[in-house]
């Protein structure tokens, strides 16, 4: 593969339906936009969604952080470029991603693990079995953290609880990835998004949510700083984490 393939390049338009009451491009919709980008690369790669799943596989989205450096606004023109980095720990797929305004400006980058399970038996196939010839662009590094476990307290406090109906549910038959980051951004009262921009965010998908189960979503903010959060979303239904998330607000 040459290198004009190994990197994907975006241009979009910030549309209003993506933006808060501050103008501003949601969190949400930056996951979707860097998910829309990723989904767009893995086509050109040979290794889309309709490939997989004639192989009975799937890309699932495990791990995302996002450094925000400025929101984008309602009308920018914005330019999305991705490439797969590495693979983690013999098993995550990494793919980064940095996002420009039109004069240059960089706005966001973020660093994404996924992984490939069986599409009938919603199991995890390790990397050398699921045979894919994916580029190695590890000389280039938008986010130079890695993607680890992450650690929520148990005694948060419990904000909102959510049922996954037809609206949040996505073609794989589960809750989409940026609606997770709705029901986090939605712990927060929206005077605190008015007043306030969030500097990072990282979220770790532990187990899938099915049409119909109810996600408890909980939260607690740092001792020693109180900027960060720390979010966990337990499904009601059958007693699994969905997901845990650290929150980090602008100072």
């Amino acid at each position: 593969m040459d290198e004009l393939t190994n990197i994907f390049k975006k241009k979009i338009h910030i549309n209003a339906f993506d933006c808060d009451v501050n103008l501003r491009l949601k969190p949400s919709a930056f996951f979707q936009q860097l998910t829309e980008a990723a989904g767009e690369h893995a086509d050109q790669l040979g290794c889309g969604f309709e490939t997989m799943y004639s192989r009975n596989l799937l890309w699932v989205h495990s791990r995302m952080k996002i450094k925000f450096l400025r929101f984008p606004t309602v009308g920018e023109v914005v330019h999305i470029t991705t490439w797969p980095k590495t693979i983690q720990q013999k098993l995550f797929f990494v793919r980064d991603y940095v996002i420009h305004a039109e004069d240059g400006e960089q706005l966001a980058k973020a660093s994404s693990a996924w992984l490939v399970i069986d599409a009938i038996a919603r199991r995890m196939v390790p990397p050398k079995t699921a045979g894919l010839d994916l580029p190695s662009m590890t000389e280039e590094v938008a986010l130079n953290e890695p993607l680890e476990r992450l650690s929520v307290p148990e005694d948060s406090e419990e904000r909102l609880t959510f049922r996954a109906g037809y609206s949040a549910v996505d073609m794989l038959g589960h809750v989409n990835n940026s609606r997770y980051v709705e029901w986090i951004c939605d712990t927060f009262p929206i005077g605190m998004h008015r007043e306030n921009s969030l500097d990072w965010m990282q979220i770790n998908y532990d187990k899938e949510v099915l049409p119909g189960e109810d996600v408890s979503v909980s939260s607690k903010s740092s001792l020693e700083n109180p900027s960060l959060w720390f979010i966990r979303g337990d499904n009601c239904t059958n007693g699994t984490r969905a997901f845990e998330a650290v929150v980090k607000w602008k100072e």
